[in-house]
């Protein structure tokens, strides 16, 4: 007979825990899509309409400018008197963090297209010290495309007479995916939101860069 002469006798091979992938959640209203025949429809991760807009150096950008890039999105206008300076000093700090990565951008879209104009907007970013739009982009729609893309990041944006400025809108931050998925939302007034944003955007570069290499196999 073999008698074990300690039970607290550990053996790492069954002990140590496997090391989890950090994987950043999907929001927004997964879509059914129908299967094979027979088979339970396939979820699929919500994602974020096509769009148009136009940038601070004239260029238009669509979806397929942040193709195969990791972004992060906020709404603002160049006179908002309130939230905005607050928010975009915070957006600043991540874009100092990543403004190196060429798999990372930024997209403000103003809420006030009528006063922010191309050079407004032009403006408004070489006050932030961004010379151009190679990585973050300041943009324009009409109103009703803005409202819109707003309500699709899961954020609120409108016209608002009663407040001062004439809009009211969230202070959210939205990190994108490079299939248009919204990984995350951050509210861009409180410093550890974004501090939290700027934690998680490296985790959702290296889940990205483990799938293509998978899919490279």
């Amino acid at each position: 007979m073999v008698v074990i002469a300690s039970a607290g006798l550990t053996l790492p091979g069954c002990t140590q825990k496997p090391t989890q992938e950090t994987h950043l959640p999907y929001l927004g209203e997964p879509e059914l899509v129908a299967s094979t025949a027979g088979a339970a429809p396939d979820t699929v991760p919500y994602t974020v309409p096509s769009f148009t807009l136009t940038n601070q150096d004239r260029q238009t950008i669509t979806n397929q400018t942040f193709a195969g890039k990791v972004y992060v999105t906020d709404f603002f206008f160049a006179t908002c008197p309130s939230i905005c300076p607050k928010m975009q000093s915070e957006l600043l700090r991540v874009y100092e963090q990543f403004k190196g990565n060429p798999n990372v951008l930024f997209l403000s879209h103003t809420i006030d297209p009528a006063h922010d104009s191309i050079p407004v907007l032009r403006d408004y970013a070489e006050r932030l010290g961004i010379k151009d739009a190679s990585r973050w982009h300041f943009a324009t729609a009409p109103h009703d495309t803005i409202f819109a893309l707003a309500r699709a990041y899961m954020t609120a944006a409108q016209v608002d007479k009663g407040v001062v400025g004439g809009y009211a809108h969230s202070g959210t931050f939205a990190l994108i995916d490079s299939h248009r998925r919204i990984r995350g939302l951050y509210d861009g007034m409180e410093k550890t939101e974004v501090d939290r944003l700027i934690k998680e955007l490296p985790e959702l570069l290296k889940e990205e860069a483990n799938a293509r290499a998978t899919a490279a196999k």
